[in-house]
């Protein structure tokens, strides 16, 4: 009896040992989404027409890759990702006001 309970003890610590040692992939494919809006969004000049998106887009992306650097890949992609939302924003609302304006894009 004890030597079963035992075994189903080490049995469930193994499974959480081995559980822990399981690696999230590196959001390579965020990090370039990211960049690319990103540079899209500064094309723009999305830091003059939408100051608010541009450098939340500039921040989370300043995160993210510290995050990527420190081999956080989870909350690195999450910053990523909202790292291109935000470019995405701002590269719109740039491109609206300055249509409004009369600019050429």
């Amino acid at each position: 009896m004890f030597c079963r309970q035992l075994s189903r003890i080490l049995f469930f610590v193994s499974i959480v040992v081995l559980w822990g040692c399981v690696t999230v992939p590196p959001p390579n494919e965020e990090y370039t989404l990211a960049k690319v809006a990103i540079d899209s969004a500064k094309a723009v000049q999305s830091a003059r027409y939408s100051p608010g998106y541009w450098h939340q887009a500039e921040e989370y992306f300043r995160r993210a890759k510290i995050l990527y650097a420190e081999r956080e890949f989870d909350e690195a992609r999450n910053f990523f990702i909202n790292a291109r939302l935000a470019a995405e924003k701002a590269e719109n609302s740039a491109r609206l006001l300055r249509q409004k304006n009369g600019d050429v894009l």
